[in-house]
């Protein structure tokens, strides 16, 4: 999958996304545009970066975000508190949920963590992982003991 492919369906997903406009957030009347060239990275903790494309993903409210992770980068055991639906558009994400269980995410799969979901998460070495992300709230990693 090309990467303008990949974007075009992130972005659609986000957009048709169920849910996603509120009263607060109506639906756009007008064509959000982000190309690749005009995205504002700004860095998190460990060189995790992201850019907004609607509302931000550090602020209070709904978010729409491209996130990209360095290769190796491990999360620790930790839960969001509302589910966090996710694209990856490069790289190989993956989650380790308390089963042990160690699932693969290439580029092209989505996934749907719900909230509360204790877990582990990462982007495996070789090439950094982008995924595009969005909530209706706010963005949160709350730290969990592992079991």
């Amino acid at each position: 999958m090309k990467f303008s492919s990949a974007l075009f369906l992130a972005l659609s997903c986000a957009l048709s996304a169920p849910g996603l406009a509120t009263a607060a957030t109506p639906a756009p009347r007008t064509p959000i545009s982000a190309p690749v060239d005009t995205l504002q990275w700004q860095a998190l903790a460990g060189g995790i970066r992201y850019a907004n494309v609607r509302g931000n993903l550090t602020g209070n409210g709904p978010y729409e975000a491209f996130v990209e992770f360095p290769a190796g980068f491990d999360n620790p055991h930790h839960r969001h508190t509302q589910a966090l639906p996710s694209v990856v558009l490069s790289g190989v994400f993956y989650a380790i949920f308390d089963d042990g269980k160690k699932v693969l995410y290439p580029a092209g799969s989505y996934y749907l963590l719900p909230a509360r979901l204790p877990h582990r998460s990462g982007c495996e070495p070789g090439v950094s992982c982008l995924l595009f992300q969005y909530q209706s709230d706010r963005f949160d990693l709350v730290p969990t003991a592992a079991k």
